[in-house]
């Protein structure tokens, strides 16, 4: 019988050029290892207050969430979705990670650090579902419009904006 905590890290590493290198990585001081995209899996991955907000909406649905990657330093996330050779996400600040792009990943049970899981692999395959995550972007852009007007701020770039001040 497997280690069920095993299925996780085997799922995830078999996007690794080599999965056996990889596990190794993870186990060194650093803690990450590059994947490949496109074969298990693709990114979509969007700015860390898009991505938090996105992340609330999907959380309340009733279907098994996707891995969900949180990268401190660029200040990213990273869904992951059934592949898609199309990868035809469009919006401001959206980059979609499909055939042969790579990203470096940690470990699925490293929950802290600057690069950790928010949602870590489930090691079933299972992904966030691309009409769900289209519906989550959506209300989190209009939550940050939203928030945006009430404090003048443009939701794309922050900048002041003119206007009458709300009381």
């Amino acid at each position: 019988m497997r280690d069920p905590d095993r299925r996780p890290r085997e799922w995830l590493a078999a996007a690794a050029c080599d999965p056996r290198e990889c596990k190794r990585q993870w186990r060194s001081a650093a803690g990450v290892a590059l994947l490949v995209c496109g074969r298990f899996w693709d990114v979509l991955s969007v700015s860390e207050e898009l991505g938090v907000r996105a992340l609330d909406v999907l959380l309340c649905i009733p279907q098994p969430p996707g891995p969900a990657l949180a990268d401190a330093a660029s200040r990213r996330i990273g869904f992951f979705l059934p592949p898609d050779p199309g990868g035809g996400w469009v919006g401001p600040d959206i980059r979609y990670l499909g055939r042969g792009a790579r990203i470096v990943a940690p470990a699925p049970d490293r929950v802290a650090g600057p690069l950790r899981w928010l949602v870590p692999p489930d090691g079933l395959g299972t992904l966030f579902v691309p009409a769900a995550m289209e519906l989550a972007l959506q209300q989190a852009v209009a939550s940050l419009a939203a928030q945006a007007t009430d404090r003048r701020r443009c939701p794309t770039c922050g900048a002041p904006t003119a206007g009458p001040a709300r009381g």
